[in-house]
């Protein structure tokens, strides 16, 4: 497909790992299909090997239309960070520190742009480049418009008791009262380093990044009205606060043919496919607590103990190990082999990279067991399967909270993150039995299907939404 000197030209500028990788290139894959010209900023090394090979296949799938540019991040100094803190979280600082170096890649640009979409964790530190473009800018928000609601309330909350800083947990109370949200926020479920005494990275990116979010021309977010109506009437009728730019519901993101891995990259799912062929229908448990961290030892022998217990078959994608290190044990290692073997007998667990839209997209999952990652909700909402969410740390209480609101889903709130305490095998085998069984959950997941295809469908809100900006560029670009 030929496109035209005239043609829309989007800058998407990401951020580290595959949860906010991934959402980005899927938002810069509807901008191609709409006839955009597409430039991928890419910060260089990448996290993982994973990485790299996505954004190799996107580029691949739109030979003409995708331009990659590295962006060769400086390290860190050993000397100012504790290495030991969480790999993305330093990835994240290590290009948040490193964004002045973009001025020149921005500038030698051979085609001026129509707009830049950058990622919500550098919304602060690229700003002062951004203001000097001439050409919209964009929030790329990975997370609900529930989270992004807190993100911009909070610093609200700062400015309105600047006694309290830099200790947000003062003024938190017991909850957060969201103008325009109906249920607050409770202090539980806000996320832990926002209340730790002094401060960090995250306490300083929701503070700082939460007022800069008025400077820019609107915010993209996975989301859409019938998942999240009101979180996002609230954000965009001002209630939230007042000035904030437009927030475009755009999702429920698709899967896109470029994140089908080649042969060579398979691995476990050729038999993972097999095995659920020969489950029924809606019989199988699909287990996945994210892949930024391990699940703790010893957590490992309930969690066998409840999948053994619950009675399902089920597929457990289990990570033994951080998202920086090698797997070098085996789940046998840890629950003993006498454990296993009756694994075995209901299940099966993997350690390796699995396509999990495939899996969940397929027949046999009655059941979604997530750490309530925002990618995994929307992805599990697009495919109608029931949800259990089990959070681990950040959004996700609050990412559950929009998962249980919705019917789509249940959280077991009393387990608590997930990295904090033990939750004994019985009880989770009691929650994934409430999952499958209850009928309500199966019709409203059901329901939010339909409206999630509906909605990143032709003529579809996230369509028109793309349709009515690309349009909006196009006519600015030839006033200037």
């Amino acid at each position: 497909m030929y496109v035209p000197e005239a043609a829309v030209h989007v800058a998407f500028l990401p951020s580290a790992g595959m949860g906010h990788l991934n959402p980005c290139l899927r938002l810069a894959s509807v901008f191609l299909r709409h006839g955009c010209k597409v430039t991928l900023i890419i910060p260089k090394p990448t996290f993982t090997l994973a990485e790299s090979n996505l954004i190799s296949r996107l580029c691949s799938s739109f030979p003409h239309h995708v331009t990659q540019i590295d962006f060769n991040i400086t390290p860190l100094d050993p000397t100012t960070v504790n290495t030991a803190n969480d790999p993305f979280f330093l990835q994240y600082e290590t290009i948040r520190r490193s964004v002045h170096l973009l001025s020149p890649i921005l500038s030698s640009l051979s085609t001026s742009l129509s707009a830049i979409i950058v990622d919500v964790f550098l919304i602060s530190p690229i700003l002062p480049i951004v203001e000097k473009m001439f050409c919209p800018s964009y929030i790329h928000f990975t997370s609900s418009a529930r989270m992004l609601s807190f993100l911009a309330y909070a610093s609200v909350l700062a400015d309105s008791d600047p006694a309290a800083q830099p200790h947000p947990s003062t003024f938190v109370g017991d909850a957060i009262h969201i103008p325009g949200i109906t249920l607050s926020i409770p202090r539980s479920s806000v996320p832990p380093p926002f209340l730790l005494e002094g401060i960090n990275f995250f306490k300083r990116m929701i503070m700082e990044d939460g007022r800069n979010l008025k400077k820019y021309d609107g915010v993209f977010i996975n989301s859409f009205e019938e998942l999240e109506g009101e979180a996002l009437a609230a954000l965009n009728e001002g209630k939230v606060v007042r000035g904030l730019p437009s927030v475009y519901g755009i999702g429920p993101l698709m899967t896109c043919e470029f994140e089908n891995v080649d042969e060579g990259e398979k691995g476990c799912m050729s038999w993972i496919v097999e095995w659920l062929n020969e489950r029924g229908e809606g019989s199988v448990v699909y287990v996945s607590l994210g892949n930024r961290t391990e699940t703790r030892r010893e957590q490992i022998k309930d969690m066998t103990l409840g999948l053994i217990e619950c009675g399902y078959s089920f597929l457990w994608v289990v990570k033994l190990t951080r998202v920086d290190r090698e797997e070098k044990e085996d789940l046998e290692d840890v629950v003993g082999s006498e454990l296993m073997s009756k694994v075995r007998e209901k299940g099966v667990v993997v350690k390796d990279f699995v396509e999990q839209t495939k899996i969940l997209g397929h027949p046999a999952v009655g059941g979604f067991v997530t750490h309530g990652g925002w990618n995994s909700i929307t992805e599990s909402i697009r495919e109608g399967v029931p949800i259990l969410t089990w959070p681990q740390h950040g959004d996700q209480k609050i990412n559950a909270e929009v998962v249980r609101m919705s019917g789509v889903g249940i959280w077991a709130e009393e387990w608590g993150w997930g990295t904090q305490k033990v939750v004994e095998g019985k009880d989770i085998a009691k929650r994934i039995k409430e999952m499958m069984s209850n009928e309500s959950l199966r019709v409203k997941a059901g329901e939010m299907k339909e409206a999630a295809r509906k909605a990143c469908g032709v003529g579809g809100s996230c369509e028109v939404i793309i349709k009515r900006l690309t349009e909006e560029w196009k006519r600015k670009a030839h006033v200037n």
